[in-house]
């Protein structure tokens, strides 16, 4: 076999990747890690993480990532800041491709992760993570007691409004037409929280903010009106970004099974794709909960299938 052949290539890190790659370099299959465009993915561009396990006293999303490729490699994991940019799944053992270079696996883990939406603002990527966020659940606990927005229309929006009045003192739904694609029960909770205001027929234009000792802050946003395109400023801490996901699956099309929106189907109870050998953990596969702990969860269930599977196969 040549050199780069491997028994197991996982393709995307992050939480999912690097936790499939420690139980699979533990299970002496010597994985071959593609980080692929985000490193570490999603969590490199989230600053405090205060709900992972083991933590207490919370960590920075890019360090937490590189523990878990250290812990990783310690074990033997390989790792190659490449893209993956074809897959040939239709006879074994697998066949890759990172531009001209071939590689072959007898299993494939993929853990591509999903995208959050964005706005495609200058000035949010600016602010992302010095009060722009795109994950409610991640971030809503440092906005205690401040003034936040939630752009979208649909049921994430709604659900990202609910749950951030927990902790901030108002919380505004901007949207750019005058009716809501979210369900009506969804809606209806949202109008019933006395928390809850909402700017219609509104768009963001930029987000503004200050700098002081080095350290960003969001202080608002400016809006434009889609009606008569006046602009008009609003005051607020925090700006969440709830416009959707996209699962990073576009490699994929057409080779594994996947639901509407592109997340990647697996059997039910297991990380096994409708392709035998190949397995999918963490957020390509998951749009209900999205969390650095359960796609850590699902790339240690994906390393026992793939375990499993190769031990099946001999």
């Amino acid at each position: 076999m040549s050199d780069n052949h491997h028994k197991v290539i996982i393709i995307g890190s992050g939480p999912a990747g690097f936790t499939a790659a420690l139980y699979t370099a533990r299970a002496n299959l010597s994985p071959l890690i593609f980080e692929g465009m985000q490193p570490g993915g999603q969590l490199t561009i989230t600053t405090d993480i205060e709900n992972y396990p083991g933590f207490e006293h919370g960590i920075q999303g890019p360090e937490l990532m590189d523990i878990m490729r250290k812990q990783a490699q310690r074990f033997g994991a390989q790792m190659a800041f490449k893209e993956v940019t074809q897959v040939d799944f239709s006879k074994r053992p697998f066949t890759l491709k990172s531009y001209d270079e071939i590689y072959t696996a007898d299993a494939v883990i993929v853990s591509t992760g999903a995208s959050a939406r964005l706005l495609g603002l200058e000035t949010e990527n600016k602010f992302m993570g010095y009060g722009v966020s795109a994950c409610a659940t991640c971030d809503g606990f440092f906005f205690k007691g401040l003034k936040i927005l939630v752009v979208g229309g649909g049921d994430t929006a709604m659900e990202e409004a609910n749950y951030l009045t927990k902790f901030a003192s108002e919380v505004t739904v901007i949207h750019r037409r005058d009716e809501f694609r979210a369900s009506k029960i969804m809606h209806d909770r949202a109008k019933k929280n006395p928390k809850i205001k909402f700017l219609m027929n509104k768009t963001i234009k930029e987000v503004v903010g200050k700098e002081e000792n080095g350290r960003k802050s969001m202080t608002g946003v400016f809006l434009q009106d889609t009606k008569d395109n006046s602009i008009s400023r609003i005051d607020a801490d925090g700006l969440f970004v709830a416009i959707g996901h996209k699962p990073n699956t576009d490699l994929f099309k057409g080779i594994l099974d996947m639901d509407e929106t592109g997340y990647l189907k697996v059997k039910p109870g297991s990380t096994y794709t409708n392709i035998e050998g190949v397995f999918a953990a963490g957020d390509v596969a998951d749009k209900t909960y999205r969390q650095a702990v359960s796609a850590a969860g699902s790339g240690c269930m994906a390393a026992i299938d793939t375990e499993r599977w190769l031990e099946s196969q001999e």
